[in-house]
């Protein structure tokens, strides 16, 4: 039997100023800087977990709904929502805080999946994640099907076989 961890274990909170080298010339916060705070805080959140070093696998469902000016204070969220063998699939929220202007809006989402490996470099298993809060559970539950999504489009599970993905559009009846 698998090692346990709540997931609550592996939550990180990370905050970044917005500078004028991280800014395009509409001095937006570059998405690729984004991205890249985002990566960070999410390899932290699986380390965590795991407790191993891990490399990010996949990066999906990444929304930028509202842009994030020069200047603002970044706040990033990561906590793993599940675990596989030796994955796990990390939860970020971004929040955009103007304090001059005292307003603070959720500007990113995202679902990284990161994988532990060992000293050698080798996939190594990881503890189960145990949630516990409603939210968390609704994470947990939603995990599996976006893996599936995410292997079916890698071409590395045929649609027939995604069970858990496939009841979402059964007709019961």
């Amino acid at each position: 039997m698998r090692k346990q961890k709540s997931v609550k274990d592996s939550y990180v909170r990370m905050t970044e100023l917005v500078l004028p080298n991280d800014t395009n010339t509409l001095n937006n916060l570059m998405g690729g800087r984004m991205m890249h705070w985002m990566d960070i805080v999410s390899a932290i959140a699986g380390q965590k977990h795991s407790n191993r070093i891990v490399v990010t696998a996949s990066v999906d469902n990444v929304s930028f709904r509202e842009s994030i000016k020069l200047g603002n204070v970044i706040t990033l969220e990561a906590q793993v929502t599940r675990a596989f063998s030796t994955s796990m699939e990390v939860h970020i929220t971004v929040w955009a805080e103007d304090i001059p202007s005292g307003t603070k809006v959720k500007s990113n989402e995202a679902y990284f999946t990161f994988v532990a490996l060992d000293e050698n470099g080798k996939a190594v298993a990881v503890p189960e994640a145990v949630p516990e809060s409603e939210e968390e559970q609704e994470q947990f539950a939603g995990a599996l099907r976006r893996r599936q999504l995410r292997l079916i489009l890698a071409g590395r599970m045929k649609p027939d076989d995604a069970n858990e993905l496939k009841a979402l559009f059964e007709i019961v009846g």
